[in-house]
């Protein structure tokens, strides 16, 4: 019998390669010769760097700018001689913001287009792109800045880096960014289908979470407005409205309009990559989880997509979670066989988070022996 144990991260406690090996203790437990594979999942934003080298990937590490402009130190995942994985978050999302304080005006995706340049020049021209968990809503104007475009006032002076400065955008010149990447092929890997602009759009949706006020949330908006009235002025025919076009403060405008990429979902993006189906094929129970399963779980999270997969090889899966708030219907509905959380052993949330590796053992092998009963 083989179990695949495939987690996302617990958030604020436990990562997706950590969840994945308490949870594959639990398995063990509850049944010490059953052979148990390790496969963590992620979607893109952050963590997906670490699941990718924890599956084989080489890790080159590269200084680029962090969401304000200080260094930092990242790194690219290299697969195979031709492709590489590229994390926006470890290069210039929220958890590289300087003390953790939000800048929405400031923030830049410039140092995701040093990592892919990075990529890019190793000779690389397979990169696969993950934009989750950035801090800017810059159009993806820093990104492509960092491989050789420019974006000029009306006194043909360059703007500074962030989505605040894009008011004053007069020229947007193409004609730097780096031949590697005309040659390229970029894949990104986007959970959110949001437009660029409007009331579903990266700054009036996205800006929030980002620290951007009221105000801010217009004058981001303004400038991405900006930043399309321009592009469309030159002559190009950019589409703000196109599903993904405001993933990342709009780096999947940028990418799919300028760079030619595609969008993809992440987990699905990733799943390629590590090779989940291939095991879950070939598996008699699938446990996966995160930190919470709720209404948003549905909407296509990490733990939905295993369990689309496990529903595509009739392969039972059961989810294990720091938090459940969905009724036992819904559960089922999911397609999971059953479903357990930490706070049913320990209540107080705090406590739980506390012990959640100790405590996703335990879970774990009851949800488990009761399944295999």
């Amino acid at each position: 019998m083989t179990i695949v144990v495939a987690c996302g991260a617990f958030k604020g406690s436990l990562t997706a390669i950590e969840a994945c090996h308490h949870a594959a203790e639990g398995a063990r437990r509850a049944h010490p010769d059953t052979d148990v594979v390790v496969r963590p999942v992620a979607d893109g934003g952050g963590g997906s760097l670490e699941v990718m080298v924890a599956g084989g990937a080489r890790e080159v590490r590269v200084t680029a700018s962090g969401p304000t402009g200080e260094s930092v130190e990242t790194s690219f995942a290299a697969i195979d001689p031709d492709t590489a994985f590229v994390e926006m978050a470890d290069a210039c999302g929220l958890l590289r913001l300087p003390g953790g304080l939000m800048r929405p005006l400031e923030s830049s995706s410039r140092g995701v287009g040093e990592v892919l340049l990075a990529a890019l020049r190793s000779g690389r021209g397979n990169i696969h792109l993950g934009i989750g968990g950035s801090a800017s809503t810059d159009g993806g104007t820093g990104m492509l800045s960092a491989l050789g475009a420019r974006f000029l006032d009306s006194s043909g002076t360059e703007l500074p880096d962030g989505g605040g400065a894009l008011v004053n955008l007069d020229r947007v010149d193409l004609d730097g960014i780096d031949p590697a990447v005309r040659a390229s092929r970029i894949l990104v890997a986007c959970d959110v289908d949001n437009p660029l602009l409007g009331a579903m759009g990266a700054a009036r949706v996205y800006g929030p979470q980002k620290g951007a006020s009221a105000e801010q949330i217009e004058d981001l908006e303004a400038g991405l407005t900006r930043l399309v009235e321009v592009l469309r002025g030159q002559g190009l025919d950019v589409d703000p409205d196109a599903p993904g076009s405001g993933a990342a403060g709009g780096v999947g405008f940028a990418a799919r309009e300028l760079l030619d990429a595609s969008l993809d979902p992440g987990f699905e993006v990733l799943g390629t990559l590590t090779g989940l189906e291939d095991v879950v094929s070939a598996a008699d129970l699938v446990v996966t989880g995160e930190g919470r399963l709720d209404d948003q779980t549905m909407h296509g999270k990490t733990p939905m997509g295993v369990a689309a997969l496990c529903r595509s090889h009739a392969v039972p899966v059961v989810a294990v979670c720091g938090r459940l708030d969905l009724g036992a219907d819904r559960v089922a509905e999911a397609g999971f066989a059953a479903a357990a959380a930490l706070t049913e052993r320990e209540p107080d949330l705090a406590r739980s988070m506390a012990n959640a590796g100790a405590l996703l053992e335990e879970v774990t092998a009851e949800v488990v022996s009761r399944i295999l009963a």
